[in-house]
């Protein structure tokens, strides 16, 4: 990854999920906040998420977390069907080209599988990322997050 000799990406592991979800919330409150509202953040980010549906989502997916000194600093995952489900970098790590690096990995898997186009739902926060990484934006869309309207963004990349 750019800049960053001591970054390595590494799959991901079950035991990896507390502290994936931890980063998320992390991520979600204190980046994501400049674009949507409390309530929102409040939804998304929900301190109700079961831990361990959290981590069955991440089960049969290319799935990939960044490590730093032995810390997970960010983590992606994507079907075998190539949607991009979360991608997330930690607030303290950002700007560092992990998140690049992450993308490029699902890139490789993508070509090595035969995945001819990655889609994902980004954020408002997320879409000038992906726009960067080669994505256009297919639709604008309302979604419904525990009760809770927000827009995001269907992408779509070529492989």
């Amino acid at each position: 990854m750019d800049g960053a000799a001591s970054l390595q990406l590494r799959p991901f592991r079950p035991d990896d999920a507390e502290t994936c979800l931890t980063l998320f919330m992390d991520c979600v409150h204190r980046i994501s906040s400049r674009d949507y509202t409390p309530e929102q953040i409040a939804a998304w980010a929900s301190r109700t998420i079961d831990l361990e549906i959290w981590r069955a989502r991440f089960d049969d997916r290319f799935a990939y977390v960044a490590m730093e000194d032995d810390c997970i600093v960010g983590f992606t995952d994507m079907t075998r069907e190539g949607h991009l489900d979360r991608l997330f970098v930690s607030a303290d790590h950002q700007g560092r080209g992990i998140a690049r690096g992450l993308v490029r990995r699902l890139l490789k898997d993508s070509i090595d599988h035969s995945i001819e186009e990655i889609t994902t739902d980004a954020s408002i926060t997320a879409k000038p990322f992906f726009e960067r990484m080669g994505f256009s934006v297919v639709r604008e869309q309302s979604v419904e997050c525990r009760g809770v309207w927000m827009t995001n963004y269907r992408m779509q990349r070529a492989v």
